[in-house]
């Protein structure tokens, strides 16, 4: 135990000079390693990967692109503090004009978005042979004032000037996504989050691994629950602890929302790499990723899609499953990372309500690619891996 700990701490300590000091090391965000990462607990069907090159894509995808204007209503048209009566509200996170929670029923419909949806449903379309399965592996955990703070030591995939280094408020008795603790045996994306109430942040970790008194760390993005983020989130062509550069937990439905009968939010979800368009993102993301590897007319990171108004919810199997469908006509799902189980919802550990019995991973299986649609996302923004931070 004590060569291994020495050994991952040389790691880290490299790791950590290349991102701060070489540019290079931006090519190397999110590669195909953790693409084919599937929840320990999850049924799966094994889909085909292959491994992608990092090389990009030619400028001329890029070009072809017919950009449409972007709806700036549906964002903040600068980042802006609110009052702490506004924080969390009736959200848990951030403000209830941010992005997330805006109705998007009416909104128009992209214009490639029947050549987004025709490219992905021939393309194979979900992951995990073309399911709608959900997730329940992430969790967010709980932290306040009195819960202690633990530095950590960054890894090779923390990258420079992307990600937060600061110190992590650690709860006792936590996990990280698909673990049963704080130690990432699995080899997957570990992810730590960790919801501040005091100090009104959300701490979200890439590739966390705590073991006893030494705690690794990937990319931490640290965000300010009482500020409205504009576009550009943390900062264009910036990552966090997703691929996409938005937060997390904010995205994550919830046992306790489905037994209320509503999600006012849109929700996360993710697709195979190869699926994925590269060299090309639209706001609200920030960031894609050199192992994408979709060409022009395929759906890009950041992309909302929405469940059409047409489906019949009524003939799902569950009363959970008519929950989540609803919310996704409603508020939409926004694509966040790359892999497999298409779905992500919360973990129950924290909740009052629990899964078993309310919502089957699944219950969303007679969803299709082609039931959705993209609505309309805007500029198409070329992706450099060049991060500009916004203070």
């Amino acid at each position: 135990m004590m060569r291994e700990t020495i050994f991952r701490l040389i790691v880290a300590a490299l790791g950590f000079l290349l991102a701060t000091g070489c540019e290079e090391t931006v090519a190397t965000k999110y590669g195909i390693l953790y693409d084919d990462y599937q929840p320990a607990d999850a049924d799966v069907a094994d889909d085909d990967q292959t491994d992608l090159s990092d090389e990009e894509k030619d400028e001329k995808d890029i070009s072809d692109i017919n950009d449409e204007e972007v709806d700036q209503d549906m964002f903040a048209a600068d980042d802006a503090a609110v009052p702490d009566d506004d924080v969390a509200g009736d959200t848990g996170f951030f403000p209830v004009e941010a992005i997330w929670y805006q109705d998007i029923s009416q909104a128009p419909k992209d214009a490639e978005s029947d050549t987004v949806i025709a490219n992905l449903a021939a393309n194979g379309g979900w992951g995990n042979g073309d399911t709608f399965q959900i997730d329940f592996s992430i969790e967010v955990l709980y932290a306040d004032g009195t819960t202690l703070r633990r530095e950590f030591f960054p890894t090779d995939e923390f990258y420079s000037p992307d990600c937060d280094q600061a110190l992590v408020p650690v709860p006792d008795g936590g996990v990280l996504e698909g673990e049963e603790g704080y130690r990432c045996l699995s080899d997957g994306d570990c992810h730590l989050i960790v919801l501040e109430q005091d100090e009104k942040k959300l701490y979200e970790m890439w590739r966390a691994d705590i073991q006893e008194d030494v705690f690794f760390g990937g990319c931490m993005a640290v965000w300010d629950l009482t500020r409205l983020y504009g576009p550009s989130g943390r900062g264009d062509q910036c990552t966090s602890a997703d691929a996409a550069g938005y937060p997390i937990a904010p995205l994550l439905f919830t046992a306790d929302e489905v037994v209320s009968g509503e999600i006012a939010h849109a929700i996360r979800f993710i697709l195979p790499n190869q699926r994925i368009r590269n060299g090309v993102y639209v706001h609200p993301a920030t960031h894609s990723t050199n192992a994408t590897a979709g060409g022009v007319g395929t759906i890009p990171y950041g992309a909302r899609l929405r469940l059409k108004s047409t489906f019949n919810v009524d003939a799902l199997p569950s009363e959970g499953a008519k929950v989540v469908a609803r919310a996704l006509q409603k508020y939409g799902m926004f694509l966040a990372d790359g892999g497999q189980i298409a779905l992500t919802g919360r973990s129950d550990r924290t909740t009052t309500a629990k899964w078993d019995g309310l919502l089957d991973p699944h219950d969303l299986s007679s969803l299709k690619v082609t039931d959705f649609e993209m609505v309309e996302g805007g500029d198409r923004i070329p992706y450099t891996g060049d991060c500009i931070r916004i203070p």
